[in-house]
């Protein structure tokens, strides 16, 4: 009884013993009698004991190699140092389990060749200026090279590009030159635009000052017209209010019954009084020129 229990025991370890659960994003490659059999994928499994052996566990997963950095030429003869970063994902287990020996190490040795020759073929300025050509063209070399291996290179990036030192002092002092050069440029055309706006400044005040004044010399000629006007108009009001006092005493003698001669002698007073004035020359009528000599006999008899 003891040993029939000690058998069931055996049976169920070694039945536990090669179970196998295969984990997302994972599989395994299973060899039987040294030879491939299956490729695992996600789930429970079961092996024959001390026939089949779990291979290789592969990881399905996008995965990234950071390489350290390797020295390249250029097409000018520069030397630099480029470090890559590559990133792939395993598609065949099969192919990736039996393909290469050692996967990694042929993609860092296949970078390296690939970035060499893509770099020999540019100068340095174009190497600089270029890394999305160059990320494109070693991820399709990498693509077709290790596609027999079962990886797929999904992209390559050039993390780090070190040309060497006495390159990169140059660089700096280009640099800085380019940098003066073009604050000089904006400080020259900071200096033209402000020049040109105290100009214009200047143009535009000028204007207003002689629009100004032009308004001012219009009121003071319409101001000087309307004193004028009002001068004259009170000027003609006077000779006005004078003629109509004239009339209203000639009419006062004539109705107090004076005879020709008194008003004669009026008429004579309002002429008299005219030639005070601005007048320079009195036209006196002839019907009253005798009137006036006898009185100026008159007035000197009275003397």
């Amino acid at each position: 009884m003891l040993i029939v229990l000690f058998i069931l025991f055996i049976i169920v370890l070694l039945l536990a013993a090669n179970v196998r659960i295969v984990p997302q994003a994972s599989a395994y490659v299973i060899e039987r009698l040294g030879g491939y059999d299956a490729t695992w994928g996600v789930g429970l499994h079961f092996k024959i004991p001390f026939l089949d052996k779990v291979a290789k566990r592969v990881n399905l997963k996008e995965q990234v190699v950071d390489f350290p950095p390797q020295p390249v030429i250029t097409k000018d003869n520069v030397t630099m140092q480029i470090d890559t970063v590559v990133f792939f994902q395993i598609t065949d287990p099969k192919m990736y389990a039996y393909g290469v020996d050692n996967p990694i190490m042929a993609i860092e040795k296949l970078t390296a060749t690939t970035l060499r020759n893509i770099i020999g073929e540019m100068e340095l300025d174009q190497t600089l200026t270029s890394r999305e050509v160059i990320n494109t063209n070693m991820r399709a070399a990498l693509d077709v090279a290790t596609d027999p291996w079962g990886i797929k290179v999904n992209r390559v990036e050039l993390k780090n590009i070190i040309p060497p030192e006495a390159i990169r002092n140059a660089m700096e002092k280009q640099m800085k030159a380019e940098r003066e050069r073009r604050e000089a440029i904006l400080r020259a055309e900071g200096e033209k635009k402000s020049t040109i706006l105290v100009a214009e400044g200047q143009k535009e005040s000028a204007i207003l000052e002689a629009e100004a004044e032009k308004q001012a010399a219009i009121l003071r000629a319409e101001a000087e017209k309307e004193r004028r006007i009002r001068e004259a108009e009170g000027q003609a009001e006077a000779i006005r209010v004078v003629q109509m006092a004239n009339a209203e005493g000639i009419k006062f003698l004539k109705d107090a019954g004076a005879d020709e001669a008194v008003l004669t002698i009026k008429k004579l007073e309002a002429f008299e009084r005219a030639a005070n004035g601005n007048a320079t020359k009195i036209i006196v009528p002839s019907e009253i020129q005798g009137v006036a000599g006898l009185a100026k006999s008159v007035g000197e008899i009275l003397k």
